[in-house]
């Protein structure tokens, strides 16, 4: 019933047309703000997928690390734990280290990764691979896969390579430092591929053959750097539960990090951000919250002999304020479907005719979008307590009101 006056209300005409006009301006200015949120949200949530999309193929699903010092040494029972996990797919060990390398007089310093010929199938870094192929070699003939930043650093390119270039290698096994070269292992090894994921992967890694680092390193054959693995279902929840098991069954000598964990700080980051933007856009929603409490405050004084009527009627306060809180909560609804439809038009057509170009060198030339239903959710809710809020006092100023049919 009370429902039923509100939307006579919204739809009846008024004596004064400013009640209107007011009114019209307060679902505009919902509508944009609706709008607004769900394309701005839309466009975060692309960005978000993008960038997890890219860590996904260079981190693996977890990752076992030792927690003091930098070697990793697993006896029998503890491997045995990680091949007998029902959620593991493949597993492979990492030799890691910096290293210096250089070609002529250009040089760079990178991030060497020692891996097996297992690693294709933890990570989806192959793929990436633009110039050559991902082959890191043998012990005896190492071969390195590097990033496209190290490529332009070093000058290291595969067409018009004239002779090998020379990676540098702490020398782990030294007593005495007499001079720099004792520091250091030199060998030369052949460049076979180039990779391109985003700058902070492609200016700093290369790989390489795992048996090569462990005898550059005086590592022997059961000593590793970490181990990463692939998960068969990778869910956040899947991936915190595997952790967790295999964390408790490793014990406290170890580190057990899903994808997450090992990149918190950026997953934080960019929730912060998302977070951050919504409540900016929440004022435009607030700003049309004021318009919404003039039209009803106007609709209140337009409908005075209306209210004395229902009160002779029978009906209470709650009656009244509950005819107005539900006005404001039929223009805010108005509008917040209205913009929720125009945003998700607008993100259809990024989507299919990437209308909206990134300027400047990216891994995508548009702005990525992707529609989720909680935004329309958060949307919804965060529009219905603002109307809700707004319509509050306007809606008790009329029921508080007491009136007569003579005046």
């Amino acid at each position: 019933m009370n429902f039923l006056f509100a939307w006579r209300y919204f739809k009846s005409k008024k004596s004064t047309n400013a009640i209107n006009i007011i009114a019209y301006i307060s679902v505009i200015a919902i509508t944009v703000g609706a709008a607004a949120l769900i394309i701005v949200l839309s466009v975060f949530n692309g960005f978000e997928s993008l960038v997890k999309n890219l860590y996904s193929d260079f981190y693996a699903d977890i990752k076992i690390s030792p927690a003091k010092g930098q070697i990793l040494q697993l006896n029998s029972q503890q491997l045995n734990t990680i091949k007998t996990n029902a959620n593991i797919a493949a597993f492979t060990f990492v030799v890691e280290e910096k290293a210096l390398l250089k070609n002529g007089n250009n040089q760079a310093t990178v991030l060497v990764k020692g891996v097996d010929t297992n690693y294709a199938a933890i990570t989806n870094i192959a793929k990436h691979v633009v110039h050559g192929s991902f082959d890191v070699g043998t012990a005896h003939q190492p071969e390195i896969v590097m990033g496209a930043g190290i490529e332009n650093a070093t000058g290291i390119f595969l067409e018009q390579v004239l002779e090998k270039p020379v990676l540098f290698l702490p020398n782990k096994s030294a007593v005495k430092l007499n001079n720099l070269n004792d520091a250091f292992l030199s060998y030369n090894v052949m460049p076979t591929g180039t990779f391109v994921v985003q700058q902070e992967f492609d200016n700093k890694y290369i790989f390489t053959n795992k048996a090569f680092m462990q005898f550059m390193l005086n590592l022997d054959s059961s000593q590793y750097s970490y181990s990463e693995i692939k998960l068969k279902t990778n869910t956040d929840k899947e991936a915190a539960k595997t952790a967790t098991l295999l964390q408790k069954n490793l014990g406290e000598n170890f580190i057990v990090q899903t994808r997450y964990e090992q990149n918190k700080s950026l997953y934080s980051i960019m929730k912060m951000e998302k977070w951050i933007i919504y409540g900016i856009l929440s004022l435009i929603l607030i700003v049309a919250a004021f318009n919404m409490i003039g039209a009803l405050t106007m609709l209140v004084l337009e409908k005075q002999k209306d209210i004395a009527i229902l009160k002779a009627m029978g009906a209470n306060n709650n009656t009244i304020k509950n005819i107005f809180i539900n006005n404001g909560i039929i223009l805010a609804m108005i509008g917040s479907l209205t913009g929720i439809a125009l945003a998700t038009i607008i993100c259809w057509l990024q989507v299919k005719f990437k209308l909206l170009k990134l300027g400047g060198s990216f891994v995508v030339d548009y702005y990525p979008v992707e529609i989720r239903w909680q935004d329309f959710i958060l949307v919804l809710v965060t529009v219905f307590v603002i109307a809700l809020l707004a319509s509050y006092l306007p809606a008790r100023k009329a029921s508080k009101q007491i009136l007569s049919l003579k005046s």
